[in-house]
């Protein structure tokens, strides 16, 4: 919100950037105003904890929560929050049985009579809640054939207007679909409407399951579908016909709402046109429904790749005679039921949603794989963090709604977005401010001019854009271009181009100057230590050259010994440049010609520590003391010795080397007669050492003296 905030030349589009750009461009922190995004709960019902043997409401039942929430996203920013699910325990089911009448399926109708109430018995052995409704399929002649829809049948018309009903066999007039019996917990009405069927004189080979199920799927009321777990099980030994899109002929195309009679008839059979696979996805997941295909061997390859298309269903085969139907649907709800798949509504233009699945076990699924979690039992809970990102505005007060759900539930998630796009500020614009000459309305700091008036100031007229006099204060002098040929002169300031990349900037009253043409260091603008200003670098602190390449920083000059460049060169740009050119190394503190600083004070040594060696007699010109220790002093700055006297024998000692160069020098004790004798280089010199010396011990060291 400061006003003199942008340089000559630079549009006022400069002000949205990042805090430390910002901050480092000059504008103070209390100017700066940065709109974060946000996010509030309003519905986070915990799934209550039934009580053994209590029987729950239906609207009691929770898996899935927070269950209402909105978000407040400022562009390109993501939200993320987490949403859980916990399987309930005996979460109420509502099982539709829908079973094809063709003749072929007569074994299958007497097992379903024979096993109806077993397998009620045993789905309530699974939930106490368990609802069943039934419906047939006794497939007619088409009126008339249609064009362009696809059969799985492997004789398409051959056997069109065949009658499979056997002689002296019971049949009734073919039928599409008809709803016999809406969901109902009475099994004795179950069983009695089931018993009163009996097979058609099936004519269609490929027989046109989709205009069941999606009757099914849309005649909520008709079926009395309760917000439960929602199954259809389809019972055939055949395909099925779907739309493949197009022209259709004298075959119209599918009306995709409920054309149930009072009589549970379906009424526009063999006039619409079959469901598209697409369609019918679209409305088995819009209304929860999990379909269960309970078909024969025969007919299973195509089944299971039609489950593939349609998410949360599921394939069971029935044996020849159908016997082992329960089995089928059992094993096949488990499947249904241990998976949770969320999906999410269409989202608003330029908004985005990612997921991120956190199952059983610790596993971790990204992508469209995290979307799903397996293998969940009764009172597991798994959890996903939903990531929202919008990267357009949705208009100013406009707000939108994205709904997330597990498939084959009717529990969601309600998540209104509101997309940050205006700061604060721009509530508090000043009209007609004499900062904008009365042209315009000082807006967050900057003018924003009325309609005819242009300029950082709202000061120039339209109609004098191209007024001599004007261009004229768009040169340096007379023959210069106007605005350097970089920008465009309007109201008699110089406008300087955008660059590509937002780091870039040009400026200056002519457009003379950039941030991005100094010298570069390591492929860095001014090394990446300083700010480009109007082609010249300025160097942050601790750095200087003309492309902030050198460092003032003393600290990688440091030798072992503590000083600068081993005293013996000076530290340039945080390197050494040694002064004495027979040292080298990054400190200065190598010297390949030399001979080792051992050998050099070797002498010393022997004569300070034991009085004997070539410096016995001028042992007082020696420029350092020695220490005589039990044991050698071991650090980083202490250089170890070892070197053998004219006798042959061994002494030790360390050297360290601080201010001035002057050594620090410790040297081992030798502890007895033993331990120096130990001390020679070899038998020989042993013999020798024995010969020549006898070892004094005197407290704090040893003398040695000839014999």
């Amino acid at each position: 919100m400061k006003i003199d905030f942008v340089q000559y030349g630079v549009p006022n589009s400069v002000r949205c950037d990042d805090r430390e750009s910002l901050v480092y461009r000059g504008c103070p922190k209390r100017y700066i105003e940065s709109p974060k995004g946000s996010q509030r709960i309003f519905v986070n019902k915990i799934p209550f904890r039934r009580l053994s043997g209590e029987k729950m409401k239906l609207e009691d039942i929770i898996q899935i929560r927070p269950q209402k929430l909105s978000l407040k996203l400022r562009s390109g920013e993501p939200q993320i929050f987490p949403l859980n699910f916990k399987r309930a325990e005996d979460y109420p089911i509502d099982l539709y049985y829908l079973l094809d009448l063709s003749a072929s399926m007569k074994d299958n109708l007497e097992n379903v009579k024979r096993l109806g109430t077993d397998l009620v018995n045993e789905m309530r052995n699974i939930v106490s809640d368990f609802r069943i409704a039934n419906g047939f399929n006794k497939w007619p002649t088409w009126a008339a054939a249609p064009l362009h829809y696809i059969s799985t049948s492997s004789n398409r018309f051959g056997s069109l207007h065949k009658n499979t009903c056997k002689a002296g066999e019971q049949c009734t007039n073919p039928f599409s679909f008809r709803n016999v019996l809406p969901l109902t917990s009475d099994i004795g009405r179950f069983k009695a409407v089931v018993n009163e069927q009996t097979v058609s004189e099936s004519r269609d080979p490929a027989e046109g399951a989709f205009d069941a199920i999606m009757q099914i799927a849309v005649c909520e009321n008709e079926i009395a579908w309760r917000n439960a777990t929602r199954l259809l099980v389809f019972s055939t030994d055949s395909g099925f016909n779907f739309a493949e899109g197009g022209d259709i002929g004298s075959v119209l195309p599918i009306d995709a709402g409920c054309q149930l009679n009072p009589q549970g008839f379906y009424t526009k059979s063999g006039y619409d046109d079959h469901p598209s696979i697409p369609h019918l996805v679209q409305k088995l997941t819009t209304n929860n429904i999990q379909l269960i295909f309970a078909v024969t061997k025969q007919s299973q390859a195509v089944y299971k790749a039609l489950r593939d298309l349609i998410p949360k269903s599921e394939v069971g085969v029935l044996s020849s005679n159908s016997s082992n139907v329960i089995k089928s649907v059992l094993d096949a709800y488990h499947a249904l039921s241990s998976e949770v798949i969320l999906e999410n509504s269409k989202l608003p233009e330029g908004v985005t949603i990612d997921y991120t699945a956190h199952c059983k076990n610790n596993t971790v699924y990204k992508g469209e794989d995290g979307r799903k979690c397996s293998s969940i039992q009764i009172g597991d809970e798994v959890s996903f963090n939903i990531r929202i990102t919008a990267n357009t505005c949705l208009g100013k007060g406009k707000k939108a709604t994205v709904e997330i759900k597990p498939i084959g539930f009717s529990e969601r998630v309600k998540v209104t977005l509101r997309v940050i796009c205006e700061c604060g500020c721009q509530e508090l614009a000043v009209v007609n401010s004499p900062e904008c000459y009365g042209n315009g309305a000082l807006e967050c700091g900057a003018c924003r001019c009325r309609e005819g008036h242009v300029g950082q100031h709202c000061e120039c007229d339209i109609s004098d854009l191209d007024s001599e006099e004007l261009n004229a204060s768009c040169r340096r002098d007379r023959t210069a271009p106007i605005c350097s040929n970089i920008g465009d002169c309007i109201c008699g300031e110089c406008v300087c181009p955008k660059r590509e990349s937002p780091n870039e900037i040009i400026s200056g009253r002519y457009c003379e100057c950039d941030n991005f043409s100094c010298e570069r260091s390591n492929g860095l603008i001014c090394g990446g230590n300083g700010v480009c200003t109007c082609g010249w670098c300025q160097c942050r602190d601790n750095f200087t050259g003309s492309a902030c390449e050198c460092s003032l920083d003393q600290s990688t000059c440091i030798s072992r010994n503590g000083q600068i460049c081993n005293g013996r060169g000076i530290c340039q740009c945080g390197r050494c440049k040694c002064m004495d050119h027979i040292y080298v190394g990054p400190t200065c503190d190598v010297c390949p010609t030399c001979l080792g600083l051992c050998d050099v004070y070797k002498d010393c040594v022997q004569c300070k520590a034991f009085g004997k060696g070539p410096k016995k007699n001028t042992c007082d010109q020696c420029e350092f003391e020695v220490t005589l220790v039990e044991q050698l002093p071991e650090s980083e700055s202490t250089v170890p010795c070892k070197a053998r006297d004219e006798e042959d024998c061994w002494f030790m000692y360390t050297y360290s080397l601080f201010d001035q160069n002057v050594p620090v020098v410790h040297v081992a004790k030798i502890q007895g007669e033993n331990n120096f004798l130990r001390s020679c280089a070899s038998i020989l010199a042993l013999y020798k050492c024995k010969l020549l010396y006898s070892v004094e011990d005197v407290g704090d060291h040893v003398i040695f003296k000839s014999k």
